[in-house]
């Protein structure tokens, strides 16, 4: 640009400067020193304007470079972005086109069918199997009635005594509380199936749903979330199941260790029941045999 603007100014000078030297050998043209000068500012700013447009043209292609770069990369981010999606609609049909053909019918807690109530008292128990109510008046129906009252004799056997039979009758009412409860449990669980494998049906039918709506980021991750808190109320019925089996287990062990222990006290006290009871009547009965002799 700065070669440009010098030859421009020579050629300036070389034409201003002509008439001068006619104008000395008498040619009539006049040198004018201010038109010389105004015309030199005039091809200085020309030229100033010349650098200014070449600038701008500069300026131009590279910010038409950089609209082409930026225009490059955001249609390669779309590109990325649909080859997302496309994988992400085919993760989502997957169970529909892929695995449907592999379900089978769940197997879910059926209702007790009521085969015969000889006695009059069986009804009540199947109905606390399959809806939970009422559970601890069927089981007593179905038991042998507890009393109220304690064994004839209980007030007057020694401390001993009383504690074994005290722990005997404790048992027995534990386990027909624990026995109830299993049996208003398990009803409950076996009455809540049928919800229950309505929900997981409707999650089975949205999961393999081809609906655009059902077919979002959100959606499935709102399956996912409905999904999980069935597994939970799931573990959670399992887990009452298993503490009933616990604590059966601990009345099993209860049991034998009362015997047990009324094993060892009677031991115990073997000797001195001997001595106090069947040693004299030993010597008793030999004392008779020595005088009827």
């Amino acid at each position: 640009m700065k070669k440009i603007i010098l030859t421009v100014l020579a050629l300036g000078l070389a034409v201003s400067l002509q008439p001068a030297a006619h104008a000395q050998f008498g040619s009539g043209v006049v040198y004018d020193p201010t038109q010389s000068a105004h015309a030199l500012s005039q091809i200085e700013n020309e030229g100033k304007s010349l650098q200014n447009e070449a600038t701008q043209i500069e300026n131009g292609t590279q910010i038409f470079t950089n609209t082409v770069k930026i225009a490059s990369t955001a249609l390669q981010t779309y590109n990325t972005v649909q080859q997302q999606y496309n994988l992400y609609h085919q993760m989502i049909l997957a169970p529909s086109t892929l695995y449907s053909r592999f379900l089978s019918p769940t197997t879910d807690l059926r209702m007790l069918q009521q085969i015969s109530n000889t006695y009059g008292n069986s009804a009540g128990w199947v109905n606390s199997a399959n809806t939970g109510s009422g559970a601890t008046a069927s089981y007593q129906q179905v038991s042998v009635p507890h009393t109220n009252n304690v064994i004839p004799g209980y007030g007057t056997a020694s401390v001993a005594g009383q504690q074994q039979i005290a722990a005997q009758g404790a048992t027995v009412d534990i386990n027909d509380a624990v026995l109830s409860n299993n049996l208003q449990m398990l009803g409950t669980i076996r009455a809540n199936q049928a919800s229950r494998q309505t929900d997981i049906t409707n999650l089975e039918t949205a999961t393999q749903s081809q609906d655009a709506s059902q077919q979002t980021m959100m959606a499935e991750l709102q399956r996912i979330n409905q999904a999980l808190l069935l597994q939970l109320r799931t573990m959670q019925d399992a887990n009452q199941i298993n503490a009933n089996l616990a604590l059966q287990q601990i009345l099993a062990q209860k049991q034998q260790q009362d015997a047990m222990k009324s094993s060892f006290r009677d031991s115990v006290g073997y000797q001195s029941y001997y001595n106090a009871n069947i040693t004299t009547t030993n010597s008793g009965a030999a004392n008779l045999l020595t005088q009827a002799y």
